[in-house]
């Protein structure tokens, strides 16, 4: 139970509707028990005694009790349904905001599908039993004790023996709890298994159809799958297990009411109708604790469900705002490094080592090295999607944890290597760092992102809605509306994370010279592998294994025997040797 006491915030505001649909539930079951002694009447007092002028009466009785007990199971029905429903609105939210503040560092080892698993199949997990097994467990206590009361009204002795095989019904239903928990814990996490391979292939499918793996990946799918089929299999062995022992216990009650019963008829000490009503009592007693099974199924499916949530809602959140941190509308961009050091949690090599450099504000620094040299690294700290191990930022003279988190990302445009759109519009594509932003303002960014004319020959324009991650675009284009985003915001800092590795030379030259003006007045990151989108920088850092090995402008650095000139002689003698081939 300590799953649900630490969920309890999500659902205990809404316990009035929990509250109002049990006491429905009350008057259900009440008017359920009424049943056998309105048969026990009609038998003993009407049938026997031959009262048949009561028959209307009784059948009327019958008719409002039917009627009173329809309305009631309504209103029961629909008050447990809202109590599920707005309690798992509440906790579906929680996770949501929970993702959307989780760092970086969780989202290197986070599987997609496994998140979507917990926000959908574990959310409803959980939602089912607050709607439903939750009041059928107090409606399984509320019928026992109501119908045992009644039991022990007509027939003590009777009542006892019945009720003698209930405590081996209990210690089968607890042994099943015991089972079906993990097996319904292995579900779960096969079932986030499959589905991440599901989204992991959907997402990879030019690549899997480029390589002709669908074979391959129909046989690892079917490996994914085939553990889900397993591991379902291994729960029903054990309700086929549990189950018919809990109803040949259930049918035991029977056959010994039956029996001694039947001789206490005969021997006159017990009337018929008495009986009769023993009969559909005792089946309100053995059929709700051999559902008790599927009650506890529900139970254990929620209680896993919980676990997982769980799992994401203590997740530590180790980037936030200091207290008192600064709200900065805009920041002057003067970027500082002092001696930062950082290591990825994932990873034992150290990404940055002791890396210090001075970024006036306007400045352009070029970031050039081999892959996995802590280009990236560096402008990730900057926007501080990572805390660094060791060493200090500053931004404009302040450390860089004194800012809220907010003031310093609305005051950076970033543009990765690997572009990503929503599906929406281009105009709320563009604008999405700038929600505020005019229309002329929107034009101006896509226009300097030279994004524009291409945007224009499209159906509807900047109305033009996009497919899933810009589908429908080709990759200069998905990178053009990109940068288009990033120079909407009017940013301080600028970053360009290998920004138009997806265009095209002639493209590349149109955005290189819209970004010299764009970038005046900015201080601006340039992460690039080709040396001619950074030759103009006011200083190129040149990174290996993380550290700086060379820095200067390029007119120096091509002047050193360094790496910086053995790209640069690479890079330029492929491109002579082209022009040449194609002269």
């Amino acid at each position: 139970m300590n799953t649900f006491k630490r969920l309890k915030e999500f659902y205990w505001p809404y316990k009035r509707y929990f509250i109002i649909s049990i006491l429905t539930l009350l008057a259900v079951t009440a008017f359920t028990v009424v049943y056998p002694v309105l048969l026990q009447v009609t038998i003993d007092h009407i049938i026997i005694l031959q009262n048949y002028h009561l028959v209307p009466y009784v059948a009327i009785g019958f008719l409002l009790l039917t009627a009173l007990k329809g309305v009631a199971a309504y209103y029961h029905q629909y008050l447990g349904d809202l109590f599920g429903i707005r309690s798992v609105y509440e906790l579906r939210n929680a996770l949501y905001r929970k993702l959307q503040f989780l760092p970086f560092r969780y989202y290197d080892n986070a599987r997609t599908g496994d998140l979507m698993s917990r926000l959908t199949a574990d959310v409803e997990g959980f939602r089912f039993f607050l709607s439903f097994g939750c009041a059928q467990l107090i409606n399984l206590l509320m019928l026992v004790g109501l119908s045992t009361a009644i039991m022990f009204y007509y027939s003590h002795t009777l009542a006892l023996l019945t009720l003698a095989a209930l405590p081996f019904l209990v210690i089968t239903v607890y042994r099943f709890d015991k089972k079906v928990h993990p097996a319904f814990q292995n579900i779960r996490r096969s079932f986030a298994d499959m589905t991440t391979k599901v989204q992991e292939n959907i997402s990879g499918m030019n690549t899997v159809k480029s390589l002709s793996k669908e074979t391959y990946e129909i046989g690892r799918f079917d490996e994914k799958n085939n553990d889900y089929k397993h591991q379902y299999i291994n729960t029903a062995g054990i309700w086929a297990k549990y189950f018919p022992v809990m109803e040949l216990i259930g049918h035991i009650c029977v056959v010994v009411l039956l029996g001694y019963g039947g001789w206490q008829v005969i021997e006159g000490t017990l009337n018929p109708g008495a009986l009769v009503a023993f009969f559909s009592l005792v089946w309100y007693i053995i059929g709700p604790l051999m559902n008790l099974g599927f009650i506890v199924n529900m139970f254990s499916q929620s209680k896993a469900s919980g676990e997982r949530l769980l799992q994401v809602l203590d997740e530590k959140e180790d980037i936030f705002d200091a207290p008192g941190a600064i709200e900065a509308d805009r920041l002057k961009g003067h970027v500082q490094f002092n001696n930062v050091t950082h290591r990825y949690e994932s990873e034992e090599e150290l990404a940055l080592k002791n890396i210090s450099f001075d970024a006036p504000p306007g400045k352009t620094i070029g970031l050039i090295g081999a892959t996995g040299s802590g280009k990236t690294s560096i402008t990730q700290l900057i926007s501080r999607f990572y805390e660094p191990s060791r060493g200090e930022i500053l931004i404009d003279g302040h450390p860089l944890k004194d800012y809220t988190l907010k003031s310093v990302r609305h005051n950076i445009g970033v543009v990765l290597q690997e572009s990503f759109l929503f599906s929406s519009s281009i105009k709320d594509n563009v604008s999405y760092g700038a929600p505020g932003a005019t229309m002329e303002q929107i034009v101006d960014a896509a226009k300097r992102a030279q994004a524009h004319d291409f945007i224009m020959e499209l159906p509807n324009g900047y109305d033009t809605i996009l497919g899933e991650r810009g589908m429908g675009l080709s990759g200069g284009q998905k990178q053009r509306i990109a940068i288009a985003r990033a120079i909407c915001i009017n940013p301080s800092i600028l970053i360009l994370d290998d920004a138009t590795s997806a265009v095209d030379m002639e493209t590349e030259a149109k955005i290189q010279e819209a970004f010299r003006e764009v970038m005046k007045g900015r201080t601006t990151f340039i992460i690039a592998h080709r040396i001619s989108s950074l030759m103009h920088a006011d200083e190129i850092i040149v990174l290996d294994n993380g550290e700086i090995v060379e820095r200067g402008v390029h007119e120096q650095l091509i002047k050193q025997d360094g790496p910086y000139r053995r790209i640069y002689d690479i890079q330029f003698q492929d491109r002579n040797l082209f022009l040449q081939e194609a002269r």
